[in-house]
């Protein structure tokens, strides 16, 4: 065969749009399902949702003793207080607690009389020391969204979860083929003028790690008529084609032409060095991709499309790991002599990176699948103050964090709806989410901790939202976007066994109330209500008993540890509960101008505003979607 000329010389970026973008390259669905302990690096193609509750019992959250609170609130120093054997219960940490019981005291702070006898010193609190059921996970909650690849701690939250098996992508086949009568396969031996054939395992490896299963075939000498034959098979049996050598335009370089005769050559030379004498194509539908010979250039020919491609095909970003400085944005304490790992959020905005701590309970396992970075404080410090610069580690890469929208601020389920809508149709746009409140909420937007901030908050007028971001954000042009109207009402059990029609019946049957958080809207919104009713939140048992989100008040329900609470309605379905309306309220989001123009935020308007989402919405019950997607400014 003559020397033949390049087809013609392509930028990085021409190339990559042709390729990539070419109507019959990067579609797949192929899906399976797995069990969930053998997912991991899989891609998800389906929400996962927790089926149990973690954990799903009361359980001991150290070694110590199960007691009733009320049998000791007299303790003091001056006035010990003695249990004997029916009063307590010897717990170690993990324990179930015995109904009878609201709290564990420290093994270290009890006074062992006698075997049948303890004495203690201080009182008790209602449920001090104990993990909740769905402390960490809500039967039902979303644990992971589509196109979310699993990584170990994620495996440990779906089983927590009680997730046994999911549905993830398919691993694309992606055959690799080496040509070349030089090559030979490996040895330690190898005769004058034969090559160790290392790129085909290079490729495999490249392939296996960026998600694809790799089928590596025997070597192909330089014959034009073997080479075809080679490439034809494998468009039937896998989903990528990868040629290793023969792709420049010497007189044995056989995949351009091969690829030309088989298919389509989209684009042969590209103006990269090294990696200028890549091919790529099409045959029998699939893409091939011929790379060059030098392992070098193969390297970079293959990051630069072939990893792309296996992104598109799996619907994930294409991840570049890195580290980043950034920021912190509150004050974080540590304890001298440790290095300690702090699980972040990272917020890039105005060219700087501001870096959000996460919860850092031993229990917290959601916080490691939400972080996006590891901050490492070292052991001669004593915490960092906000401002102060450190190093993160990211778990995620910078262009996925760009691409991220942080949400911090009150409780919904909807907002679980939007991040998986997003991630159906823009997988490179990314949903974060923190629950701390409508008021905490606003107060991370003052301290550029977020994009945007959900919030539901009811002034003494009976109107929402609006007075308080005047009040908190006085300084800046702010937008109040309508996500939902949804029902607020008294989460009870089943069948409502205590007969509650309202709050007034909580006081009078000295009934146990599951709260809200200081600062949450649903927290603001009880409190309106007392004062209507003329109630005094200090009659209500468990006034002070606060959780952070609204499946949390329903787990509380569900599992006895209350006898209502207030809540969505949305809540109370998912747990199958019972539910007494007290009020509609507005769930706006609220976004600082500024941001309205980030293409995150343009795709998380232009998603409320679907038909789809509102539907999505609506079948949860307790919603209306009349104003979803309306905007209010606020510029005073």
């Amino acid at each position: 065969m003559q020397r033949r000329r390049y087809l013609r010389k392509s930028s990085l970026e021409e190339a990559q749009t042709i390729f990539l973008e070419h109507p019959g390259i990067g579609q797949y669905d192929k899906i399976e399902e797995l069990p969930t302990q053998n997912s991991l690096g899989r891609i998800i193609a389906e929400p996962v949702f927790a089926v149990v509750s973690s954990p799903h019992y009361h359980c001991s959250a150290m070694d110590g003793v199960a007691v009733s609170a009320e049998d000791t609130f007299t303790a003091s120093t001056a006035n010990r207080v003695r249990l004997g054997k029916d009063q307590f219960c010897i717990v170690d940490t993990g324990d179930p607690i015995p109904p009878e019981f609201n709290s564990v005291i420290m093994i270290e702070n009890v006074v062992e009389i006698d075997e049948d006898t303890i004495e203690l010193t201080s009182p008790a609190i209602p449920w001090q020391h104990i993990r909740m059921a769905g402390e960490d996970i809500v039967a039902t909650e979303l644990i992971l969204t589509r196109g979310h690849k699993i990584r170990p701690i994620d495996i440990a939250a779906m089983l927590s979860g009680g997730v046994m098996s999911l549905k993830v992508k398919k691993k694309p086949i992606v055959t690799v083929i080496p040509t070349g009568d030089e090559i030979i396969e490996p040895c330690d031996n190898p005769e004058q003028g034969k090559i160790i054939d290392s790129n085909s395992y290079m490729l495999s490896a490249m392939v296996t790690e960026w998600g694809g299963e790799p089928k590596r075939l025997p070597i192909v000498e330089d014959d034009f008529e073997q080479i075809k034959s080679t490439i034809l098979q494998a468009s039937y049996e896998s989903d990528i084609i990868l040629t290793s050598a023969g792709s420049s335009a010497g007189r044995e370089d056989f995949i351009p032409p091969a690829i030309e005769e088989l298919g389509e050559l989209l684009v042969h030379g590209i103006s990269i060095s090294p990696g200028k004498p890549t091919a790529l194509g099409i045959v029998n539908g699939k893409p091939i991709i011929g790379l060059p010979g030098y392992p070098v250039s193969m390297a970079v020919s293959a990051e630069s499309f072939l990893k792309p491609l296996l992104c598109k095909m799996l619907g994930i970003a294409n991840i570049t790991p890195t580290k980043v400085n950034a920021s912190v944005s509150r004050k974080v304490a540590s304890k001298l002599g440790d290095r300690e790992f702090i699980r972040v959020k990272l917020i890039h905005t105005n060219d700087s990176w501001t870096a959000v701590p996460l919860a850092r309970g031993a229990s917290v396992l959601n916080s490691l699948v939400r972080a996006d970075g590891i901050m490492k404080i070292p052991e001669n410090a004593e915490g960092i103050v906000p401002g102060e610069f450190i190093e993160i580690d990211l778990m995620r890469s910078p262009d996925e964090i760009d691409n991220s929208v942080m949400i911090i601020g009150s409780h919904d389920l909807t907002l679980d709806i939007l991040a998986d809508e997003i991630k159906i149709n823009y997988p490179h746009i990314h949903i974060s989410s923190a629950h701390v409140g409508s008021l905490g909420g606003l107060m991370a937007l003052k301290r550029n901790e977020a994009h945007l901030a959900g919030t539901h908050l009811l002034d003494e007028k009976g109107k929402y939202n609006v007075s308080y971001v005047k009040k908190m954000l006085p300084d800046r042009k702010m937008t109040l976007i309508n996500l939902v109207h949804r029902q607020q009402g008294l989460i009870v059990a089943k069948g409502n066994p205590q007969g509650i029609k309202g709050l007034f019946d909580i006081v009078e049957k000295g009934l146990a109330y599951c709260n809200r958080q200081r600062g949450s809207g649903t927290r603001i919104l009880l409190d309106y209500e007392l004062k209507k009713l003329g109630l005094a939140p200090d009659k209500i048992i468990g006034y002070d008993r606060e959780v952070y989100t609204h499946m949390a008040v329903a787990s509380a329900i569900a599992t006895g540890i209350a006898d209502a609470g207030l809540g969505i309605f949305a809540s109370s379905k998912a747990l199958n509960l019972d539910f007494i309306p007290i009020a509609e309220e507005r769930y706006d989001l609220a976004i600082p101008e500024e941001f309205l123009s980030l293409q995150g935020i343009k795709i998380i308007l232009q998603t409320i505003s679907s038909d789809r989402f509102k539907s999505r919405v609506q079948s949860l019950g307790g919603y209306d979607t009349r104003d979803t997607g309306k905007g209010l400014k606020i510029r005073d």
